[in-house]
């Protein structure tokens, strides 16, 4: 990287809660966020909002009238920008960009437009202005004022760390001095659902002990796919050069794609990671990194392969291993954000965050660089290495 960037603010809302405190403290119990939810006539496994959580998206949708028929997706971005945008103390005069994506994008909307188009032959007049790719960008850079750049984009499950990518890039070229960054997801409607059991990878209510913990992300022993959708919303405020109010400085960036032989697939030994984590590393020694906080969605390939990637990349010095989605499940395009945001408070903190039913050798004493893996469908695979302020 030409120049270090600073990551000066990062906030989200998610089962976690609505604060990196809420996130902090729940990170540190054993216990995870899954609930049995109806879905239509069906009961899934899901990670949704508290009560607590979802009365202030309901103060969100009531703060202006235009807001009332936005989609979750769009209101968990706003929620999460007002206060990322506090943390940092930007003001809208500062004309920062905005890149921030979804994955699935309006969900909730598009389903309830279509449905009411199979009925009637028709939809009401907000069907398309609501469910654009574009919603979730334009509506923050309304909510907070900017004139700065708005970008919205969709590339599957690493939205949010491209959107970090090309914030960065923005920064490095000098066209902007201040990007808002990240990604949105409230996937949890039925045919989202639908879509991932459809694909075998959703993991299914059955009466075994490991309804302990029904994502079993990280376990390379498992025998059935695990992977459970979870809602949430996080960005992150990045500025070029070192700041004193800097949360972490990323010191590297790396992203490759790989050759598709299927719609979903990744190579056994996931050689778009191999190439992004190659890049992100940079002139840093593989020995210099803590610990990796992997993409790892709880499916057998793809946990298996980002691991045989890691193993070939840093061979004898693998990092400590972990994830968030055993806890709060697969977010999509606002997962690679989460995880950052996870990364960041295991620097803040000096403390790992580990698996609770993976048995570690030995887990590290000093958190000085993180990387953080995110990859969607396509193999977009994106890792960012973060470093711990001075």
């Amino acid at each position: 990287m030409d120049q270090p960037i600073s990551i000066t603010a990062i906030s989200s809302i998610s089962p976690l809660g609505i604060s990196l405190e809420n996130a902090w403290t729940e990170y540190q119990k054993p216990n995870h966020f899954f609930q049995k939810k109806a879905f239509g006539d069906v009961i899934e496994w899901a990670a949704a909002f508290s009560d607590a959580t979802r009365n202030e998206i309901a103060q969100i949708k009531q703060s202006d009238l235009k807001y009332k028929n936005l989609d979750p997706s769009v209101l968990y971005a706003l929620y999460a920008s007002r206060k990322a945008m506090g943390q940092a103390g930007w003001e809208a005069k500062d004309n920062f960009g905005i890149n921030i994506g979804s994955s699935r994008g309006a969900t909730t909307l598009f389903e309830k437009y279509h449905r009411e188009f199979m009925d009637r032959s028709n939809t009401s007049t907000l069907a398309s202005p609501t469910t654009t790719l574009g919603n979730i960008s334009s509506w923050v850079a309304h909510d907070l004022q900017t004139k700065g750049p708005e970008i919205s984009h969709s590339i599957t499950c690493s939205t949010a760390l491209h959107s970090l990518l090309n914030g960065i890039a923005w920064l490095q070229s000098g066209m902007a001095a201040k990007f808002l960054v990240g990604g949105s997801e409230a996937p949890l409607t039925p045919f989202t659902l639908a879509q991932m059991k459809a694909l075998k990878i959703y993991a299914k209510i059955t009466p075994s002990l490991e309804e302990q913990y029904p994502c079993r992300a990280l376990d390379l022993n498992k025998e059935k796919n695990t992977m459970i959708l979870g809602e949430g919303a996080s960005v992150a405020c990045i500025e070029k050069g070192i700041s004193e109010k800097a949360l972490a400085i990323v010191e590297g960036v790396g992203y490759a794609t790989e050759i598709l032989t299927h719609n979903i697939s990744i190579s056994t030994e996931a050689d778009c990671f191999q190439r992004s984590m190659q890049m992100a590393l940079g002139t840093s020694s593989p020995d210099e990194v803590d610990a990796i906080v992997m993409h790892a969605p709880g499916t057998i390939k793809g946990d298996l392969s980002e691991v045989r990637a890691i193993e070939k990349v840093f061979e004898k010095c693998t990092p400590a291993l972990t994830s968030n989605k055993w806890k709060i499940g697969h977010t999509f395009g606002a997962s690679g954000m989460l995880s950052l945001e996870m990364a960041i408070l295991m620097l803040q903190h000096q403390q790992f965050i580990p698996v609770p039913f993976i048995a570690y050798a030995e887990l590290p004493k000093k958190m000085h660089k993180v990387m953080v893996n995110a990859v969607g469908f396509g193999g977009n695979a994106v890792s960012i290495l973060l470093k711990r302020p001075s």
